[in-house]
């Protein structure tokens, strides 16, 4: 099945994952790409994304499988008509295809923007580097069955943090996003839960690259 490596920045980024779904869904129509429907009592287009993204987290990451009706245009072709087709902040960056099972996506780097509008704490950046290198952090995990408390501690593989620039601390990680998943943002809400004093007045969330269990980039 063909895939598409998109991006999801600027105002784009306050698009919920179904409007996205949606979005997509029109771009294959508007660009002349009849996708392929499932089967059954409530047939749908045949396209899906790997990891949704939450609202207000930016990306330059994406995956999307689909499966087009009859014979795959060039996959160029396919890149150039979907990108007209686009709102601004959503871009194909790469179609192609014998991409990997996604069963083996396994870790994803992302970077977080701490922004403080009068300027960064003193010792901010050493207490939030001290705080994701203790062996147990519990957090608060929402989801369909309430509100649990979750260790994401194991789930960290590398974490530094660094000033760029004069009010803002820059978060670079690498954390496992499947089996078991962990959201960046949640690494914002354990600083504003254990280091209140530290906690940012803004924060920005980037997604940056996908990686196998062995750290090789995934496609």
């Amino acid at each position: 099945m063909p895939r598409l490596l998109f991006e999801k920045t600027g105002s784009a980024v306050w698009m919920s994952h179904l409007d996205l779904m949606r979005l997509m869904q029109r771009a294959f129509k508007r660009a002349g790409l009849p996708l392929t429907h499932t089967h059954g009592f409530n047939p749908r287009p045949s396209v899906s994304i790997a990891l949704p993204l939450s609202v207000g987290v930016e990306s330059v990451c994406e995956l999307l499988d689909f499966d087009l009706e009859g014979e795959l245009p060039p996959l160029e072709t396919i890149q150039t008509r979907l990108n007209a087709a686009l709102v601004p902040g959503v871009a194909v960056r790469q179609v192609y295809t014998d991409g990997r099972k996604i069963r083996d996506l396994a870790l994803l780097r992302c970077r977080l923007g701490l922004e403080y509008d009068g300027g960064i704490p003193a010792g901010a950046a050493e207490a939030i580097a001290s705080l994701f290198a203790r062996e147990s952090l519990m957090v608060e995990k929402k989801s369909k069955n309430g509100i649990r408390e979750q260790d994401i501690r194991p789930m960290i593989r590398e974490l530094s943090v660094a000033e760029a620039g004069e009010k803002e601390l820059r978060v670079e990680a690498l954390i496992t996003c499947q089996n078991p998943s962990l959201n960046p943002m949640q690494l914002h809400g354990a600083i504003v839960r254990y280091l209140p004093e530290f906690a940012p007045d803004f924060c920005t969330c980037r997604r940056e690259e996908l990686y196998d269990a062995n750290e090789t980039i995934f496609r």
